[in-house]
C-alpha cells in the first residue's frame, strides 16, 4: 500500500539535501563548537555559517539569532524570560499549547494574562488586542498562522499597536515558517520562534529571533553559549540542518513552490465539500497548505483512524494534543460546539505533495465517511 501524508503541521520529512548538509557533523566533523582547537573551529564555522541562513531567513542581524530545541522552548522563552509578577500579557486563545501552557503557569506566578478570542473565522482582530491594553501591558504574543486551521494572523497591524502601547512583541511563527515570509522588522516584533522539523528540517532544533537590546532572560542557565542566551552545548547537526532547511524554505518562497502547494490544497478542498455535510474551518488568508473541514455526523478520530487504514495520514488537530479527549481548543475559541469541533479533520499537505496525492485522498475519503455515517447514533436517530 502506498501511503499518503498529509498531517505537515505535525511534522515533516527530512528533505535530502538536509540530511547531506548534517551527514558530517555526526561523524567526521563532531567536535564541540565551544572548543579551540580545529575539531571544535570546524564545528563552529558551520554554527556560524546556520547562523547567517537564518539571520536571512528572519531579516534580522546575526547576532540576533538564538539557537535552541524548537518552537515550545522558544515560546517558553518569549514568555518566560520577559515577565515578572505583576506584568501583564496579552495572547489569544487560539495560540498553540506551548504558548497557552506557559500563559496559565505564570499566571499562577502573579502575571495578569488577558486571552483574547478570535472572530468565527478564526482571525484575531487587531483592535481586540488594543481593547485587552492595560498600564502594566509588558508583552503581547499572536501566532503568525494557526497551526489548526492555516488563518494568517495580521501581524503587522498587532506590532504596530505594541509599538504604540511600548510592549515587546513576540510572534510564534512556528507554522508561518517556510510558508510566509518572515521580515521581523516589517511584523514590528522584538522576539519570533521557530521549529525546523515543522518545515523539513531535522526535530529537537528550532531558533528564536531576539530583538538587540531586549532585556530577555535565559531559562537555561550554564555556560556562555549563544552569547549567553540559552546555555548548553550546540547541537552541530540540527543547526546545521536547520540552516539548510530555512535557505531551501526561502527558495520555495520565491519559486512558485507555494502557489502550487495552494492549488493542490484547494483541488483537495472543493474535492472534500462535494461531500455533503462538510464545511471548512478557518477564512482566507490561510497558509497554502492547510485547511481544517468539518464532517458532521462522523467522529473526527474514527475518521483518522479509517483513513489510516487506507493509507492517509491526517490529523484530528494539533499533535501536540493527539491522544486527548478534549475537543480542538482552536476551534471551540472560534464557537463550535464540542461535537463539532470532534466532527474536524486537518489536511496539511507536503510541501512535495502531488496531484496523485490528492487523487489519492479523494478516492478513499466519500467511502470512509459513508461507511462511519452509517454506524453514527445520529445517522441512526434521524433514520428513525
Amino acid at each position: 500500500m502506498t501511503r499518503i501524508y498529509m498531517d505537515a503541521n505535525a511534522t515533516t520529512p527530512l528533505l535530502p539535501e538536509v540530511f547531506e548538509a548534517m551527514r558530517p557533523y555526526w561523524m567526521e566533523n563532531f567536535g564541540n563548537a565551544s572548543s579551540i582547537h580545529q575539531n571544535g573551529q570546524l564545528a563552529r564555522r558551520a554554527v556560524d555559517a546556520a547562523r547567517e541562513q537564518m539571520a536571512e531567513f528572519f531579516g534580522c542581524r546575526e547576532a540576533e539569532v538564538v539557537f535552541n530545541s524548537g518552537g515550545t522552548e522558544g515560546d517558553n522563552t518569549a514568555l518566560g524570560g520577559l515577565l515578572k509578577p505583576g506584568d501583564h500579557l496579552i495572547t489569544t486563545a487560539i495560540e498553540h499549547e506551548a504558548v497557552l501552557r506557559a500563559a496559565e503557569r505564570l499566571a499562577g506566578q502573579g502575571v495578569d494574562v488577558s486571552f483574547v478570542a478570535p472572530e468565527p473565522s478564526g482571525l484575531i482582530v487587531p483592535e481586540t488586542i488594543r481593547a485587552a491594553l492595560k498600564p502594566n501591558t509588558k508583552l503581547i504574543s499572536v501566532m503568525l498562522a494557526n497551526n489548526e486551521t492555516g488563518v494568517i494572523q495580521p501581524v503587522e497591524e498587532i506590532g504596530k499597536i505594541a509599538a504604540i502601547a511600548g510592549a515587546y512583541f513576540h510572534i510564534d511563527a512556528v507554522q508561518g515558517a517556510g510558508k510566509i515570509k518572515l521580515d521581523v522588522t516589517r511584523f514590528g516584533c522584538h522576539l519570533l520562534s521557530v521549529s525546523a522539523h515543522k518545515m523539513h528540517g531535522p526535530k529537537g532544533t528550532g531558533a528564536l529571533y531576539v530583538r538587540r537590546g531586549t532585556p530577555l532572560a535565559s531559562l537555561l542557565v550554564g555556560g556562555k553559549h549563544e552569547r549567553r542566551r540559552r546555555a548548553g552545548t550546540e547541537n552541530v547537526p540540527g543547526i546545521v540542518g536547520l540552516g539548510k532547511a530555512a535557505e531551501l524554505a526561502q527558495h520555495a518562497l520565491d519559486d512558485g513552490t507555494l502557489t502550487r502547494l495552494a492549488a493542490l490544497r484547494d483541488r483537495l478542498e472543493q474535492g472534500i465539500l462535494a461531500i455533503d455535510g462538510t464545511r471548512v474551518h478557518g477564512t482566507r488568508p490561510r497558509v497554502a497548505n492547510t485547511t481544517n473541514i468539518g464532517f458532521e455526523q462522523v467522529e473526527g478520530e474514527a475518521l483518522v483512524i479509517a483513513l489510516d487504514l487506507k493509507g492517509v495520514a491526517v490529523s484530528g488537530g494539533s499533535a501536540c494534543s493527539s491522544g486527548s479527549t478534549e475537543p480542538s481548543h482552536v476551534l471551540m475559541a472560534m464557537g463550535l460546539d464540542k461535537t463539532q469541533a470532534r466532527a474536524s479533520l486537518r489536511f496539511s499537505l507536503l510541501r512535495t505533495a502531488t496531484e496523485a496525492d490528492v487523487g489519492a485522498v479523494l478516492r478513499v475519503l466519500p467511502d470512509a465517511v459513508a461507511q462511519l455515517r452509517a454506524i453514527s447514533p445520529a445517522a441512526a436517530g434521524t433514520a428513525q
